[in-house]
């Protein structure tokens, strides 16, 4: 008799490696949520060390605007410290620098300060597009550009030991920001047979995504912020809508914290410099039809194009009076803003939109391509149960369901051109989406279906041009 002989089985291929590892998210993760405690205990830490000054008196928790500001700091320096310390980012190739051979200071200086003329051109044409614009001189845009201002000098003053020293260790000193400063100063050895304007379109595409999106997400910064820090916890044990609320809020925060810091920490010593902009113009304009101004009257609650909202009070309202629904309900809104918060911790000091800066393939890219985008869409769904309206017009609750579809499809449209500029990038990210398509615990299913049903597209257009569907027999 044969022995038995178990059967073989191989093993279930891992993804490639991710740029960034889960402890850089997980340190930026502890220092805000130990800084949001600091804030919320702050009257009694004062009050034990008898701290007086200019609180006064009765002193309050931190939850004002600068808190939240300062918030970024203790997200981003242990991020920033994990990515040097522990993952030794700064000595990557993909860094484009070699700490072992440092160029003369005479060498440096002339490139330093070519490039010096085209980063502070650049931050003066933003300044001059914020000045311009009216939407960033009203509402929480007030405060961005408070910040932006304040940090003029001390940015203009830093910005010249750090391009001089780092121009020192740059495989390729002449980048985009150099290629600008020598197309605005012209002549003699930089004139315009040496600058490239390829690189300079570059350059301005990651400037543009700076600048857009670092404004708003500044300007977001403090109403999450205060509602956390100044929340009454002793309330909310049996309320189970105001508990989802807060805990939605903090996701948020988290979330917004978090990615603000991606946005203004681009540094080649940390590996997190934007590599490229997304090129498209699709993707431009299916990212910009989600973000103010581009939004307003397009997607919104107040009868806007898009609107999804109309007499749909939302799940409370529906579960009202019902304890183990509302819980449930809750729960799950609250795991879906979890996803969508975690999508965003998982990049640690490299989350921005429209760019490409390293492939991320750990925490929830392990099961989707797009975590934050399935989840948000979903929450948006089961959080305003857009076909259940107040006023029992079946008009409403279709035309709320529509829209939202549209909104869903306006992600999905993100989503492709997403991946066609990071398909052209990196073979990492080609081989990451292969892995998707055949491992993803959500995607691969998906996947599957797609071609299915593109199997029986196929095959009943053979039908009917008289061919059989499948091979003879």
């Amino acid at each position: 008799m044969a022995p038995l002989v178990p059967p073989t089985t191989s093993a279930r291929p891992a993804p490639p490696a991710s740029d960034v590892s889960t402890g850089v998210g997980l340190a930026g993760l502890a220092g805000l949520i130990g800084w949001i405690a600091f804030c919320r205990s702050y009257p009694d830490i004062a009050g034990a060390l008898a701290l007086e000054g200019a609180l006064g008196p009765e002193r309050g928790v931190l939850s004002g605007p600068y808190a939240a500001l300062a918030a970024l700091l203790f997200a981003a320096l242990p991020m920033a410290l994990w990515s040097v310390l522990v993952d030794k980012v700064h000595l990557r190739p993909s860094t484009g620098i070699d700490w072992r051979r440092p160029r003369p200071l005479a060498e440096v200086l002339p490139i330093a300060v070519v490039k010096l003329c085209g980063l502070w051109a650049t931050w003066a044409i933003l300044a001059a597009f914020y000045g311009l614009a009216r939407w960033y001189w009203e509402g929480s845009y007030l405060f961005a550009m408070q910040v932006l201002t304040f940090a003029v000098v001390p940015l203009v003053a830093l910005s010249v030991p750090y391009v001089i020293w780092l121009d020192r260790y740059l495989v390729e000193p002449r980048d985009g920001t150099w290629h600008f400063g020598a197309a605005l100063l012209g002549g003699g050895a930089i004139g315009r047979g040496t600058w490239d304007g390829a690189a300079i379109a570059r350059h301005w595409r990651a400037w543009a995504i700076k600048g857009f999106f670092g404004a708003f997400m500044i300007s977001i910064l403090p109403a999450g912020f205060a509602q956390v820090v100044e929340a009454d916890l002793s309330r909310l044990a049996s309320d189970p809508v105001g508990l989802v609320g807060l805990l939605v809020t903090l996701l948020f925060v988290i979330d917004v914290e978090i990615g603000t810091v991606g946005y203004l920490l681009t540094l080649r010593p940390l590996d997190s410099h934007i590599r490229s902009g997304n090129p498209l113009l699709a993707g431009w304009l299916a990212a910009l039809l989600c973000y103010p101004p581009f939004v307003w009257g397009i997607i919104g609650p107040d009868r806007q194009i898009l609107s999804y909202e109309i007499a749909a009070p939302g799940w409370a309202h529906w579960f009202a009076g019902n304890p183990a629904l509302l819980w449930a309900w809750g729960a799950l809104l609250v795991f879906l803003t979890a996803i969508y918060a975690w999508a965003t911790v998982v990049f640690g000091i490299r989350f921005s939109n429209l760019t490409y800066r390293g492939v991320v393939t750990n925490g929830p890219y392990r099961f989707t391509r797009h975590p934050a985008y399935l989840a948000k869409n979903l929450f948006w769904w089961a959080s305003v149960l857009p076909f259940l309206v107040t006023s029992g017009s079946f008009a409403d609750a279709l035309r709320n369901s529509v829209f939202l579809l549209v909104v869903n499809a306006i992600y999905y449209w993100r989503a492709r051109t997403e991946e066609a500029h990071l398909l052209a990038e990196d073979p990492k990210y080609r081989a990451y989406h292969a892995w998707m398509a055949e491992q993803g615990l959500i995607t691969a299913p998906l996947v599957r279906l797609g071609r299915w049903l593109s199997g029986q597209r196929s095959a009943a257009a053979a039908g009917a041009q008289g061919a059989p569907p499948f091979p003879a027999e």
